[in-house]
């Protein structure tokens, strides 16, 4: 083969290409720092949908002192501030150093064993509304800790418990709202259903 084939006469062989300098205002993309959960805790991240549906079976916005026991990763307490409910009304407690460091955007925070806590403080504060997604192999206890702080707290309406808790769960005064589906949450298979607990 000749070369001439691959000469180009009369033609330059450096293309001149336009430099562009500026290339308009990027933004930054902020990554969200994952949330690492230990499967020691426990904890079952609330999906924002359920999460949702739950602070609307608790009742309207109001001057309602609400109290989250463990709060995890603080799912139900955003569908809170979410829905308009104030977070100088919230109370979390949750045990876990990290989980409960992030929390503080939401509302105060307890850093402790809520059975633990729950004990100490019956009797000296009253939450007319609760909202949980507790621990499942101690269901029945954290429930029965959550309810000894249940008190319209001298609100005209009645006190207001809402929890999402195993199907197996039962209560006397429970009302079954939704049973949700076997997939819900993706670390444990259970089946579940969000319930009601209303004190007159």
């Amino acid at each position: 083969m000749k070369r001439a084939v691959y000469r180009r006469p009369n033609k330059p062989m450096v293309l001149a290409v336009q430099r562009r300098e500026h290339f308009g205002d990027l933004e930054k993309v902020e990554l969200a720092e994952p949330v690492m959960v230990d499967r020691a805790t426990e904890c079952h991240v609330t999906p924002d949908d359920v999460a949702a549906r739950m602070v609307d079976y608790l009742g309207p916005q109001g001057d309602w002192l609400t109290l989250e026991p463990s709060a995890g990763t603080g799912q139900l307490s955003k569908a809170l501030l979410d829905a308009g409910h104030s977070r100088f009304e919230l109370v979390q407690v949750e045990k876990h150093i990290q989980l409960a460091a992030g929390l503080d955007k939401f509302g105060s925070v307890v850093n402790r064993c809520f059975l633990e806590w729950s004990s100490e403080v019956a009797g000296k504060v009253q939450f007319p509304r609760v909202i949980m997604n507790p621990p499942f192999s101690d269901v029945r206890k954290h429930i029965a800790a959550a309810l000894s702080l249940l008190n319209r707290g001298g609100h005209s309406e009645p006190a207001t418990l809402v929890a999402l808790v195993p199907i197996t769960f039962e209560h006397p005064d429970t009302e079954t709202l939704e049973v949700l589906p076997p997939d819900t949450f993706s670390t444990a298979k259970v089946h579940t259903k969000i319930i009601r607990i209303v004190e007159p």
